[in-house]
């Protein structure tokens, strides 16, 4: 199987050139012949890497430890879900993954596409399978999976533990297929560049394709914030980690884009801004497998440091050199249509949102990349921390959370004294009342203060617009109001999903606000003893130590320690935290005796986690006291941190809202004509 895949691959990389060939020989020379083979070498290409992928997996489940890659990510006593997982679990398997996914993404944008837009698929075709062909090739010359060791060891190394958690079963898969499907619109892009096609025919045939980009990286960034949280047990879930900002570095401008296409959808504005939006993306998607990959950042979520990372930059710095003159050689083509008419307006609380988000973007790229740049010119790296992205980017981020509220309620063009007091009264009031609240409670950090008003009145704007939607649906056709409801989500998708994605923002902001009320100590306990440690909802936990106790599990010795604990003289339970040492087998034996085992990898870490609407207990055991039962813990009090895996389903199911496809009238919609006045045309012809 590995021999086939090692063949599919080199397939690949001829059909991806062969597709990059014909795809734009074919449009320059008017040869449908090359245009249609351009087309079927996609799912050419698609067809082989499947091949290829179904190799790898086929050699990790069966533990072909001859293959350096199974023999380095598997071991045998490693649980079946993650084998499969170890196929993106390592550089090389990712590589192809990323691949992999790519090419099929490439075959649906290929059959979905809507004939109307045929005119750019042949250049769509060309810049996904140039795409390909690098990810191929660096897989073939740079890392490649099927890569033999001379010998065939008795077991592998294993998967890292940190990677031995459900939620990196679906976390890095979620966040590679929204780096990878940034591809299709960015193909659409660089099409209507070299076609020349630049009407907003391009925009919607990418709609949905950036819309599921979106999400998916929004799934994979809040997954990822989950597992941060449950397993490298530092009692928190986003620490301004290098990857971590490379994932969301795309996130941010693909959010302005789509803002802002539907300013040039409206109006016929910021044509060259969207372009430079969406091309941006993908260099970003680009740059952020660039940093996990070249090893020079340390991370606890990168690879290790490989000539791989040569590849990428060299890439990068071709797309940028040619996505820019490709720009510069369109712009007369990208005039806008019309002008910005008030700063009252929505085309204007648009593009300030949009200057915010790349505004944020751009302070987040360059604290990633001080540290390199510091030692390149300095010969010192200095180590810029979660303080510097604070103090720059929670400012940001409050006043895109006001223009989340104000944006939908603004008028197009031009807003008049009347339509903001209609519109902002309730808001407004709702925003104020919470803060006059707010301040008559102590609420003691001005920062979430401000954000806990600002939702407010984000909320308000929310029920505001599907009150009136609502009602005007129960008055003119007379439907429930549940129906009315469901009607007037389906009939206005993008707008009201958008309205339910905006609730889901409002509940991340909310859930960081209560982070600004973290508690944490650290106590070291005998058997038996206690202590205690106060909520900021007033609540007195305590904690007792029960006692360690050390076991074998599966491929891993693990030290135990338990407490019990009691809320307000009220027991809540048992928790237990766990130090796992890992450990692979010198011989072909299940069980493993101690005397024939390896550590495979540095202890882990697993916290005791016990989580409400309103707070975690975290708890984590540091170790033992000169090896004897008395323990170390550190215990955190997390508020509201459910409320981020609540914002992430409510901004999932808003993104789905507006992706589904369209359906036909309402019944209502569907009525006969009534009697009315006759009009009569006079004349014949053309005149008529």
């Amino acid at each position: 199987m590995t021999v086939l895949g090692q063949i599919a691959l080199w397939l690949a990389l001829l059909i991806a050139g062969w597709g990059v060939v014909t795809g734009l020989r074919g449009v320059s020379g008017r040869r449908p012949d090359l245009i249609r083979s351009a087309r079927r070498s996609v799912f050419a290409l698609a067809g082989l890497l499947t091949v290829a992928a179904v190799s790898l997996i086929t050699a990790l489940l069966r533990r072909d430890f001859n293959v350096a890659y199974v023999a380095t990510y598997t071991s045998r006593s490693l649980p079946p879900v993650y084998t499969i997982s170890a196929f993106y679990g390592g550089q090389a398997g990712s590589l192809l993954f990323w691949a992999f996914v790519l090419s099929l993404f490439a075959a649906a944008a290929q059959w979905l596409t809507p004939r109307r837009y045929e005119a750019l698929m042949p250049h769509v075709a060309a810049v996904t399978s140039g795409v390909t062909l690098f990810f191929v090739s660096v897989t073939l010359f740079a890392s490649n999976p099927f890569d033999r060791l001379p010998f065939t060891p008795a077991d592998g190394q294993g998967l890292n533990p940190q990677l031995q958690n459900p939620g990196m079963v679906v976390h890095p898969p979620l966040l590679y297929l929204g780096y990878i499907s940034i591809t299709v619109p960015f193909a659409f892009a660089v099409a209507a560049l070299l076609s020349r096609r630049l009407d907003t025919g391009w925009l919607h045939a990418i709609r949905r394709w950036t819309l599921l980009s979106w999400t998916l990286l929004s799934v994979g960034i809040t997954l990822g914030m989950w597992w941060a949280y449950v397993e490298l047990g530092w009692g928190g879930y986003w620490a301004w980690d290098p990857v971590e900002n490379a994932s969301f570095l795309p996130w941010l401008t693909m959010t302005a884009f789509l803002h802002s296409v539907m300013i040039q959808e409206k109006r016929g504005m910021l044509k060259r801004w969207n372009m430079i939006l969406i091309t941006l993306s993908f260099v970003l998607s680009i740059f952020g497998t660039f940093i996990t990959r070249s090893g020079i950042i340390s991370s606890v979520h990168s690879f290790t440091q490989s000539n791989v990372g040569y590849f990428f930059l060299a890439f990068l710095v071709f797309i940028i050199l040619g996505l820019a003159a490709l720009l510069w050689s369109r712009l007369p083509l990208l005039e806008t249509e019309a002008r910005l008419e008030s700063a009252l307006s929505r085309e204007s609380s648009f593009f300030f949102n949009n200057l915010l988000l790349v505004g944020m973007a751009f302070s987040i790229l360059w604290g990633t990349l001080f540290p390199i740049l510091s030692e390149w010119v300095r010969g010192t790296k200095v180590t810029v921390g979660p303080p510097f992205f604070n103090q720059v980017n929670i400012p940001i981020g409050l006043a895109l959370l006001a223009l989340t509220g104000i944006g939908p309620l603004i008028a197009w063009r031009r807003a008049s004294p009347q339509n903001l007091k209609r519109q902002f009264a309730g808001p407004a009031a709702a925003g104020l009342i919470t803060a006059v609240l707010l301040l008559a409670l102590r609420f003691g950090d001005m920062y979430a203060g401000v954000a806990v008003a600002l939702a407010a009145f984000v909320v308000a704007t929310v029920v505001q617009e599907f009150y009136r939607g609502v009602g005007a649906r129960h008055r003119l056709h007379g439907e429930g109001y549940a129906l009315a409801f469901v009607r007037l989500v389906g009939r206005n998708r993008r707008r009201y999903g958008g309205y339910i994605v905006h609730l889901g923002i409002v509940t991340y902001f909310v859930a960081f606000a209560g982070m600004a009320f973290k508690t944490e100590m650290e106590a070291s306990l005998k058997p038996g003893e206690s202590t205690v440690m106060r909520s900021p909802y007033g609540h007195t936990y305590t904690f007792t130590h029960l006692g360690v106790s050390q076991y074998d599990r599966l491929n891993r010795w693990v030290t135990a320690a338990t407490v019990e604990v009691s809320r307000d003289g009220k027991r809540l339970g048992v928790m237990k935290s766990e130090k796992r040492q890992h450990f692979t087998c010198t011989v072909n034996m299940s069980p493993c005796p101690a005397q024939l085992r390896r550590q495979s990898f540095e202890p882990s870490t697993e916290a005791g986690i016990r989580s409400d609407l309103r707070e975690d207990l975290y708890i984590v055991f540091a170790g033992s006291v000169a090896g004897t039962e008395e323990a170390v813990y550190r215990f955190t009090l997390n508020p509201l941190v459910w409320w981020v895996w609540y914002g992430g389903v409510i901004l999932v199911v808003g993104g789905v809202v507006v992706m589904w496809p369209g359906t036909g009238p309402t019944p209502a919609s569907r009525r006969r004509a009534m009697a009315g006045y006759q009009v009569e045309l006079v004349g014949s012809g053309r005149n008529a």
